[in-house]
């Protein structure tokens, strides 16, 4: 199943830095585990937000609640997921 993904993240102002980067660096690993397991094969980031869209391949809804809720900034974010179908035009 193919999912659009934004996701917006609002850190704390007053976040201590170390708190910060050591977040941010789990997060970054992560990510890249499943990438290269192929449950997140796309990613771009938005133009000037701490924001992205992504495309994630999972096998249920269930699947990828249990993906992004391990995100070590899932706290900090907000996730607007939209399921995809295959369009009848696309060429394959």
């Amino acid at each position: 199943m193919l999912f659009h993904v934004r996701m917006d993240v609002h850190l704390p102002p007053g976040l201590d830095p170390a708190v910060r980067d050591e977040i941010v660096a789990r997060e970054k690993a992560y990510s890249q585990e499943l990438q290269r397991a192929g449950k997140w094969p796309h990613i771009w980031r938005i133009v000037g937000e701490y924001s992205n869209f992504s495309i994630f391949d999972v096998e249920s809804n269930d699947e990828l609640h249990r993906l992004l809720s391990a995100l070590p900034l899932f706290p900090y974010m907000d996730i607007r997921v939209t399921a995809l179908a295959r369009h009848p035009s696309k060429v394959d």
